[in-house]
């Protein structure tokens, strides 16, 4: 049996840097009762609110409920290291503010919805 390599857990700040650099994650969210994982653009906003834009039904209605909402965002890093963060909080549809970027503009115009959360918790590890 091959040994596992370290794991090593992020630190908060270290976390929220890797979700600033990703444009994309997944959203977690449940459906039907069901766990779901689905792909929406995503911002970060002064390191304490994640911001996303989708059309999707389920993260908007989601949002409405008031729903708990967990994004999630993988990579590699330079040292070929594969590497996990997640941020959870309570969801809520956030009203435009000022201009979107264009990450978040255009997903905006195609009929996407504003939803926010605070990052209230957030983790993640490296391989």
């Amino acid at each position: 049996m091959e040994d596992l390599p370290p794991t090593t857990v992020l630190e908060r700040d270290e976390c929220l840097d890797r979700l600033s650099a990703a444009p994309l994650a997944r959203i977690l969210v449940s459906v039907r009762c069901l766990p779901t994982a689905l792909p929406a653009r995503i911002r970060v906003l002064n390191r304490e609110k994640i911001l996303i834009a989708s059309s999707d039904p389920s993260i908007v209605l989601a949002a409405q409920r008031h729903d708990v909402l967990t994004v999630q965002v993988d990579g590699v890093d330079d040292e070929n290291h594969t590497w996990s963060v997640v941020a959870s909080g309570i969801a809520e549809v956030s009203p435009e503010i000022g201009p979107m970027d264009d990450l978040l503009g255009d997903a905006m115009s195609h009929g996407g919805q504003l939803v926010s959360f605070p990052a209230s918790v957030v983790v993640g590890q490296r391989h």
